[in-house]
């Protein structure tokens, strides 16, 4: 398993019962996670003290219950190898238990940081990066500060703007970021008709979604043609393309055998998958949070 165990501001303390226990910076969250089937002591004062508090409703959904929690504050993260000012994440509660933020893909930023600031691209040009269905810009923004030139593409204003308010906060905001708000698909179809190229592509699709226009977005019956579109956008020399999955249908050896057939067959390499986790302070285990597939030069 790949495990996001570099940071400082983050962590989870605790999982029983259907939830965690998360301390966001100087705040406590207590979330749901279908993962967490198991029922142990909550002995942390943490489940008594939280800040916020999301409820499953057993209609779907559910809602949030606040002790003192601000609507809207950060945390930070340091890339390892990189200098400078850290990423820093503007964080709210909003629908669906979310916050704005994946903190287990920090295992992915380490990984491809490394290799862009590794590269060395024919010419004096950049490395250039594609991120789709980016959401809030954390991918992007790691990208960015390890020096590459960024197209981000959501299909969300709301996400866009707030991927924008991250990089300001991160000292990114003359970065070479392109923002878009598109339709993933629709922008990748004419990507390839202008015949654009990328270095790297950073795809985390949801498992349901609408584009800008009311498309809908099915993961199981979308992926697969998606990925052999986009991998037509990969550069002559590519670094690597990476993609994420929280459905629980497309485990590592689905996504790596994607890959296999839609990057490997084309530009060699190596194709490698697994489970992406964080690591629990009370118990010493590790939290799966989903799925990664990564290909790489």
């Amino acid at each position: 398993m790949w495990t996001a165990d570099n940071w400082n501001e983050y962590e989870v303390i605790d999982a029983s019962g259907g939830e965690k226990l998360e301390r966001w910076g100087n705040y406590i969250l207590i979330r749901p996670d279908p993962q967490v089937i198991w029922s142990t002591p909550r002995n942390h004062g943490g489940w008594k003290k939280r800040d916020g508090h999301y409820h499953r409703s057993a209609r779907g959904g559910g809602e949030w219950e606040f002790f003192g929690l601000p609507d809207v504050w950060s945390i930070s993260y340091h890339l390892k190898g990189a200098g400078g000012q850290p990423l820093t994440f503007r964080l709210k509660p909003f629908h669906f238990k979310h916050t704005g933020l994946f903190p287990e893909q920090a295992v992915n930023w380490e990984w491809f940081s490394e290799k862009i600031r590794n590269a060395k691209p024919s010419g004096d040009r950049p490395v250039r990066i594609l991120n789709l269905f980016a959401y809030t810009g954390a991918a992007t923004l790691a990208a960015a500060a390890a020096g590459a030139s960024v197209t981000h593409v959501d299909a969300s204003r709301g996400m866009v703007g707030w991927a924008k308010e991250n990089a300001l906060a991160s000292g990114l905001g003359q970065a070479p970021i392109r923002w878009l708000m598109d339709d993933c698909v629709k922008f990748v179809e004419r990507e390839i008709r202008r015949g654009n190229k990328y270095d790297g592509i950073i795809m985390d699709p949801p498992s349901y979604g609408r584009g800008p226009k009311g498309e809908i977005w099915k993961i199981e019956e979308n992926i697969w043609p998606f990925m052999g579109l986009a991998a037509q956008l990969l550069s002559d020399e590519p670094l690597f393309f990476l993609i994420n999955s929280y459905t629980t249908g497309l485990q590592p050896a689905v996504l790596s055998y994607m890959l296999n057939e839609t990057v490997a067959k084309r530009f060699g390499g190596c194709v490698s998958a697994d489970e992406i986790g964080l690591p629990v302070t009370e118990s010493g285990l590790i939290l799966p949070c989903g799925a990664s597939g990564r290909w790489q030069r």
